[in-house]
């Protein structure tokens, strides 16, 4: 297992890495999976415009983008993370930047566990997912 954190564009967020990783450990082994290669980018708006313009022919912002590597059971991807638009989500939801950002962070492990938010009834599925994996985490 390797979660890494790397920051482009942006400062490191303060978060615990040692918490994060046994949390995304933890997530992963409640939905049957192990976690392999992780790797979570925290960036600004402008790299995750260009990575969404470039990977995904997309021209929007976003809080995240998941590129799954995912091979059976073991999970692994790399996890770009807007900082800027995290903040921009937490005030405009009422959140506490700390809630939006460990959301946005387990947001993509729950992709690489296989639950998606595009489809009918999906996005519902995915914030219950991710209320529940926020309550193991003792912000």
């Amino acid at each position: 297992m390797a979660i890494s954190f790397f920051n482009e564009q942006a400062p490191m967020p303060s978060i615990s890495k040692t918490d994060v990783r046994n949390w995304v450990k933890q997530v992963a082994a409640l939905h049957g999976k192990r976690v392999g290669e992780v790797s979570y980018i925290f960036c600004d708006d402008e790299k995750i415009l260009e990575v969404n313009r470039q990977f995904l022919q997309h021209d929007y912002y976003t809080d995240i983008i998941t590129f799954d590597y995912t091979e059976g059971d073991r999970i692994s991807g790399d996890l770009f993370i807007s900082l800027d638009t995290v903040r921009t989500n937490a005030e405009q939801f009422g959140q506490p930047y700390e809630t939006e950002l460990h959301r946005v962070i387990i947001h993509g492990i729950l992709h690489l566990c296989g639950i998606n938010d595009k489809g009918p009834g999906e996005r519902e599925i995915m914030e219950q997912h991710e209320n529940e994996a926020l309550s193991l985490l003792k912000l």
